[in-house]
């Protein structure tokens, strides 16, 4: 990388985080202010102060509304049950996951809209290509809208497409109005259909086993994660890149637009509880190869993320940031973050998280109640709080994709 990632960053958070992003699951000196609000998690019309690119984090009952700079908290929502934050796509809300569905939050003007797709079991929410696409597992329902519409209050008009049985899922419209969707069921994933802009079905693969996760790469070439290789689409064709193991499982995975190489875990024992791989996969959607990389450090599935120039970035457990030339596949730096840690075994307990918007890393560390800024070009803290509880899941408004 030979170009400066201030410099690509200040061309906007456009550029920076056009990738599209999924929630995935199977799998300081600064405090907070006296003054911190609480509030019900349900819907208000009472105007606030606007937050500047705000972001949202979870707690054990609730959200935090934070600055974006300062990193201290603007509001306190609370919130009962495991909630779950993912942006939904504008410079103003963010997208959570709750008991009953996904909840629309206008985080920029601290207050939870009446905006409700409802459902068991909401899962993954996906951006592309202007776009914002949420898939509830319990019902196999896709909903399908464009993130501008969301600034009126009201439930967006757009698209809708059942599933034939409900799953653990994923899909994302691309550019043209076509809809990838993963088939399965319960108990068994299996693949990929594709479907027109009146959901006719036009393509479809059944050999991805266990298809997870969803991540897309420069000239939209649209990736699911299998047990044995991932998954392209792209010009209307699947393509089925192998892993070199039999068992070898992508099932999450991280974009970038200016780049057409993924980046995706990597794991090789299926009987495991909880297997914490060193190695991660490189993807070239262009040349269709698959190359790993071994970092010499665990990881999760929160430590994926990439930044402005494409590179990869993978938060191990060792408690850096590892910064990996997309290309080459070599580790440039190692960004010390946070204190070295380990993955619980239960998916839903809190770990250290990374989030990346522009050339700054966000990087929480529950076991400190911290949350860090991290300049990705200097590798310097640039800001550092404790927060009044351990935060669990992180994430903020990002625009323009």
């Amino acid at each position: 990388m030979n170009k400066s990632i201030r410099n690509r960053a200040l061309t906007g958070t456009a550029l920076a985080l056009a990738v599209s992003t999924v929630l995935t699951a199977c799998g300081g000196d600064g405090s907070a202010s006296s003054s911190d609000a609480e509030a019900d998690g349900t819907a208000s019309a009472k105007p606030a102060a606007a937050v500047k690119d705000p972001l949202v984090a979870t707690f054990d009952g609730g959200l935090y509304i934070l600055d974006g700079e300062s990193l201290k908290p603007a509001k306190t929502l609370k919130m009962a049950g495991f909630n779950r934050v993912n942006p939904a796509g504008d410079e103003d809300h963010v997208v959570v996951s709750t008991d009953t569905g996904f909840r629309v939050l206008n985080a920029t003007g601290q207050t939870l809209t009446d905006i409700e797709y409802k459902g068991a079991k909401p899962g993954h929410v996906v951006r592309h290509a202007g776009k914002t696409v949420l898939f509830t597992d319990g019902t196999g329902e896709v909903n399908v809208f464009d993130p501008a519409d969301l600034s009126s209050g009201k439930k967006p008009k757009g698209r809708t497409y059942a599933s034939a049985e409900a799953h653990h899922g994923v899909a994302i419209e691309l550019a043209d109005g076509q809809l990838l969707s993963t088939l399965g069921t319960e108990e068994k994933r299996t693949g990929a259909l594709v479907l027109d802009k009146e959901n006719k079905e036009i393509a479809r693969y059944e050999k991805c086993p266990g298809v997870h996760g969803e991540a897309a790469a420069e000239n939209e070439a649209i990736a699911v994660g299998c047990e044995d290789g991932i998954l392209i689409y792209q010009d209307g064709e699947f393509t089925k890149i192998d892993a070199p193991d039999a068992y070898g499982r992508i099932g999450n995975q991280a974009g970038s637009d200016v780049s057409p190489v993924l980046l995706g875990d990597y794991k090789t024992d299926a009987e495991a509880e909880l297997e914490r791989p060193t190695r991660i996969s490189l993807i070239d959607t262009g040349k269709k190869k698959l190359r790993l990389v071994d970092l010499s450090t665990s990881y999760s599935f929160r430590s994926l993320a990439r930044g402005p120039q494409g590179e990869a970035l993978v938060l191990g457990t060792d408690g850096a940031v590892h910064v990996i030339d997309q290309d080459s596949g070599k580790v440039e730096k190692k960004i010390p973050a946070v204190g070295k840690w380990q993955e619980p075994l239960d998916w839903q307990q809190p770990r250290p998280t990374l989030f990346v918007r522009g050339g700054t890393a966000y990087v929480s560390e529950p076991g400190k109640k911290a949350l860090h800024a991290i300049d990705l070009e200097t590798g310097r803290k640039t800001v550092s709080v404790t927060l009044p509880q351990s935060t669990n899941e992180l994430s903020g408004v990002v625009p323009g994709h």
